[in-house]
């Protein structure tokens, strides 16, 4: 039986894929990390990769999920059983992981590179700018519309605050 501290433990119960979870928490306390053990987990519970859609809120966060993902299924991939299961075990997967669940487990990588499209980890801004593109007229917005980067609004922010300083100053 694993012991775990109590952090870890909630961790672990938070990365479950059969609960609801509502993460919070400072900077560098493993909010990544339990995304991407419930990731892990969903994956070994046979959910295709591409049913699974992880938003975060930064670039920089999806970037390192995903990362942080493909290197521990690239690393089971080439573990030894004992190895493996303990990883599994610590993940919390179960005490009794048998044959076909190391088998299983060793294939998701190949499984996650080889996804249409895919493992869809992306910021909440990119997934709404998606679901606008395939219904921009429910939207009532143009089928053309393109999003504005954020360099080019602080562009014509800065534009607009000079015209209103301007005008101000013309008609005072």
């Amino acid at each position: 039986m694993i012991k775990r501290d109590e952090a870890s433990q909630r961790q672990v119960q938070a990365a479950d894929p059969t609960a609801s979870t509502w993460l919070s928490a400072n900077a560098g306390s493993g909010k990544t990390r339990v995304l991407t053990d419930r990731v892990a987990r969903l994956l070994l519970a046979n959910v295709k990769p591409q049913n699974i859609l992880c938003l975060t809120y930064t670039k920089a966060a999806a970037s390192e999920m995903q990362n942080r993902l493909f290197q521990r299924l690239g690393a089971w991939a080439m573990m030894l059983d004992g190895d493996l299961r303990s990883e599994l075990q610590t993940l919390g997967v179960g005490q009794q992981i048998n044959g076909q669940q190391l088998s299983n487990a060793r294939k998701l990588f190949a499984s996650a590179i080889e996804t249409p499209g895919g493992l869809k980890i992306q910021t909440i801004h990119s997934f709404c700018s998606r679901v606008l593109r395939r219904f921009p007229l429910e939207a009532k917005i143009s089928p053309q519309f393109k999003e504005i980067e954020d360099t080019t609004a602080k562009e014509l922010r800065a534009d607009v605050e000079r015209g209103i300083a301007q005008q101000a100053r013309f008609s005072s």
